[in-house]
């Protein structure tokens, strides 16, 4: 008897997921492991914020289904950061709704507009989730190769005539994951108008907007003027507040989008529990660039760390302005998954193939600044061993 569905041949077998199973045989074996390799933050959740959870899951009322559209608190929190942060006005009712966490609100998002034939201009390398929910989806995507000699942003002129009109929806991803690339506000206003005059809808995943380095300030693609009418936005939780676990966030920006997301989540989910969602509202109200700011002052000592131990082995790591993310050049006459397969065997050292992240991730690894400053030093010793011996 056959079980699984056809459309799940599509897909590939999610990296991350690999790696997990990868790593858990090592660890079997007593091996002592340095992990670079997903992007999860290593620093407990700010005191404030579980002691907010704590309060509120001791209370019946929330104990109930939450609101489907997201508690309206939690709701006002995200409107009123945007309102602080970025200078842009969110309809707390109209324009925006929870999520549990961004990864969700991404995946039912292609359910929400694309139908199958539809085309998802996908950047490529990328996080998977958009081309993988797309092929799900019945959807086809077209890639749009991020390439470093291009700061790493899409072309949007060499998206062909025939391609933009069957297109439907174009993903976005500044501070971006897996490169670390990073896009100005202006290149937001060319996609915006792209999108305009194209009728596609944009949807900007601002996962890492808020971890940047260097005095750079990423902006949201809703400060550019009218981009609602075309665009939404998710923000996460997750990476800022080290909340990764708790799975929070919200899509906001075009009404339209955003009320067929909830069409979709509403015949899927009942929405995250409330007591989150109140734990959401103590991260965004209580200081949130003070904490923000000290997170990136140590992600900037890691990166540092990692980069200057990378560049004297004589490697060539892009600049990281943005994420927790080094995207770094293999050696000449490796393959990503060789390398990154070396390291992890000889040098114990977990990074993630960039052809993990798509075809034009070849020729790359990326390493997440998941570790003590310390502890990446050692990772580039252990590197550096590796390479003395051939």
């Amino acid at each position: 008897m056959k079980i699984a569905a056809e459309r799940l041949s599509r897909i590939p077998p999610y990296a991350f997921a690999e790696l997990g199973a990868a790593k858990r045989e090592l660890q079997r074996q007593g091996a002592d492991l340095i992990d670079l390799g997903v992007g999860d933050p290593d620093q407990p959740t700010p005191e404030h914020v579980i002691r907010a959870l704590a309060a509120e899951a001791g209370r019946p009322v929330n104990h109930r289904y939450p609101d489907y559209e997201g508690a309206p608190q939690f709701r006002a929190a995200v409107s009123a950061y945007y309102r602080s942060r970025f200078g842009v006005n969110v309809d707390a009712d109209r324009e925006c709704v929870a999520l549990i966490g961004s990864k969700e609100g991404l995946s039912h998002l292609i359910w929400a507009v694309v139908d199958p034939g539809d085309i998802v201009l996908v950047p490529d390398p990328a996080y998977p989730v958009y081309k993988s929910q797309t092929l799900l989806a019945g959807g086809s995507p077209y890639l749009m190769p991020l390439r470093a000699d291009h700061g790493f942003l899409p072309d949007l002129g060499a998206i062909p005539d025939d391609v933009a009109a069957r297109a439907k929806l174009m993903f976005l991803n500044y501070p971006n994951n897996p490169t670390a690339g990073v896009a100005s506000l202006e290149f937001f206003r060319e996609a915006v108008e792209y999108g305009r005059r194209r009728g596609i809808l944009i949807c900007h995943d601002a996962a890492y907007v808020e971890m940047t380095y260097d005095g750079y300030v990423a902006p949201s693609i809703l400060e550019v003027d009218g981009a609602a009418e075309v665009a939404v936005e998710a923000y996460s939780l997750s990476k800022p507040f080290n909340m990764t676990g708790w799975r929070i966030g919200a899509m906001v920006g075009n009404a339209a989008a955003i009320d067929a997301l909830k069409q979709i989540k509403n015949n899927t989910d009942s929405g995250q529990f409330t007591a989150v969602q109140m734990a959401g509202v103590a991260a965004l109200q209580q200081a949130p660039l003070e904490f923000v700011g000290r997170m990136n002052e140590m992600y900037t000592e890691r990166r540092d760390a990692l980069v200057g131990g990378l560049l004297s082995l004589g490697l060539q790591p892009a600049k990281t302005l943005g994420t927790f993310y080094v995207w770094c050049r293999v050696p000449q006459g490796e393959t990503s998954a060789g390398f990154a397969s070396k390291l992890l065997r000889q040098a114990h050292v977990i990074c993630m193939p960039g052809s993990a992240f798509g075809d034009y991730g070849e020729g790359y690894v990326r390493f997440a600044l998941t570790v003590e400053a310390g502890v990446m030093r050692q990772a580039a010793e252990r590197m550096r061993e590796i390479r003395l011996e051939g």
